[in-house]
């Protein structure tokens, strides 16, 4: 969807806010063992950090790699837009959620060296289920639904409002020609 520079940063920032915020608050509730209010301000003490690392893997890394290994497995000119979006998708939490689950383990649970793998593998388990759900029935949709809101939609009106005014000149001049 996102046609520039600009708009793929945008678009990732949005993504990652929403999927990070959400994948934040499911672990503190599991660490919590259940889901409060508090649970919803305490995700704001890591999303920071999170997003941040999130967005640059995303944008730098993982994205690219997920459209390139997307764009093999469908052919972008012939395969339903639907099929290429969740391909991307899904590829997509493939790689981020061991990547994110890594980072969560070395910097918010932080086991000791021995139960290292364990830790970041329990960590990637119970994360996978939820990532992919929240962002193929969620995350994604309301982000590429505020997207089109910000870049698709107003750009539709313009052309949209552009269109009478151009066919409206050809008549205009018709007219003017008979009243000569």
């Amino acid at each position: 969807m996102p046609k520039n520079l600009f708009q793929e940063i945008v678009f990732t920032l949005l993504m990652v806010v929403v999927m990070v915020y959400a994948m934040v608050c499911y672990n503190i509730a599991l660490d919590f063992g259940e889901l409060n209010n508090t649970v919803f301000v305490a995700a704001f003490s890591e999303l920071w950090y999170m997003g941040l690392i999130a967005f640059v893997l995303e944008l730098l890394v993982v994205g690219p790699l997920a459209k390139k290994l997307a764009f093999r497995l469908l052919d972008p000119a012939s395969a339903a837009p639907i099929l290429l979006t969740l391909a991307i998708s899904a590829i997509t939490v493939c790689f981020m959620c061991p990547l994110m689950s890594l980072a969560a383990t070395l910097l918010i649970k932080q086991p000791e060296a021995a139960n290292f793998l364990a830790v970041w593998l329990q960590t990637t388990a119970f994360n996978f289920p939820m990532a992919l759900c929240w962002q193929l029935f969620y995350a994604g949709p309301l982000v590429r639904l505020l997207f089109r809101a910000a870049f698709v939609y107003p750009r539709r009106n313009k052309e949209r409002a552009a269109q009478p005014a151009q066919e409206a000149q050809p008549a205009q001049a018709m007219q003017e020609g008979r009243d000569r």
